[in-house]
């Protein structure tokens, strides 16, 4: 459970991931799985420099005395202390460093899945590879500025091609989304394009109101469409951050119904992901709010 013993480990299964990467497809099944490793040890270093506690789980009386160093009471030894698994460890993270690690759970989950896979089954998805080893790496980069670990120490002989991994990435992001407006924009003037401004404004104006979320605790903001110029929807969640009077809204997706468009993600979302305050106090925001009874009776 401690952060510098985490962090050692990370930088090993690293090495080993990048290792396999660079000997092609026959290796990419320990690639996937050691990067899998490496990013979830990293992960739990942050969590752990913040206190121990946060890494394990929290039914677990007996490793959550060894987390609090109480480890003597403990009828168990730390070797079988019951930790956080790595998704709940990104989930964990991502919730603290919203903006620092732009990697949601929805494009995490699949490095869980691949490195599963390869630990319990021996199978991966060859087609998801290359996306899973960068999703990794985009994970970790972030991570090594907020524990102060020197990237040239911890990518080592392999930062070259770390380089180029996470450059082919965006530029393989920014060839996606340049696809997306192309579509919404062609789809936009197909259903549009033969009415006068007027008529136009007038049947956009019916059509393009955003819907709120059924779901409480998110939240839908109007906000303009990059490929239309109409209404949309911006779509996230809301939070309280440590000494703030109101609630802060953090998009990660937009959608409009003018021209179709859906993106997802920060890196989709560029601009419209910035967190903004809602101008509304916590106790009038959450003035409907009503306790899970499920979740405190499991609790």
């Amino acid at each position: 459970m401690e952060p510098e013993q985490l962090k050692v480990s990370s930088q090993r299964w690293m090495s080993g991931a990048l290792a396999a990467f660079s000997q092609g497809p026959v290796s990419h099944d320990f690639a996937v799985h050691h990067a899998g490793v490496a990013a979830e040890h990293l992960l739990k270093a942050y969590l752990a420099s913040l206190h121990p506690a946060l890494i394990v789980e929290g039914q677990d009386f007996n490793s959550l005395l060894h987390a609090t160093g109480h480890g003597t009471l403990a009828s168990v030894d730390l070797s079988r202390a019951k930790t956080i698994g790595v998704v709940e460890a990104h989930k964990r993270v991502h919730g603290l460093l919203r903006k620092q690690l732009p990697i949601d759970a929805k494009t995490f989950l699949p490095v869980a899945v691949a490195r599963n896979g390869v630990a319990h089954l021996g199978i991966h998805d060859v087609a998801e590879v290359q996306t899973v080893f960068t999703t990794c790496l985009r994970v970790i980069d972030p991570l090594l500025s907020e524990l102060q670990i020197d990237p040239k120490i911890y990518w080592g002989d392999y930062g070259q091609l770390h380089d180029m991994l996470i450059a082919k990435h965006i530029e393989e992001a920014l060839i996606d989304l340049e696809s997306k407006l192309v579509k919404a924009r062609a789809i936009f003037a197909q259903r549009y394009g033969h009415l006068s401004p007027k008529e136009r404004e007038v049947v956009l104006a019916t059509i393009t109101r955003p819907q709120p979320s059924p779901t409480h605790g998110e939240h839908v903001e109007e906000a303009l469409c990059p490929a239309c110029g109409s209404r949309g929807g911006l779509i996230g969640e809301t939070h309280v951050l440590a000494g703030d009077e109101f609630v802060t809204f953090a998009p990660y997706a937009f959608a409009c119904s003018a021209c179709s468009l859906d993106l997802d993600g920060d890196e989709e979302l560029g601009d419209l992901a910035e967190e903004v305050p809602i101008d509304m106090p916590i106790d009038e925001y959450y003035a409907d709010w009503e306790p899970d009874e499920d979740m405190y009776r499991d609790r």
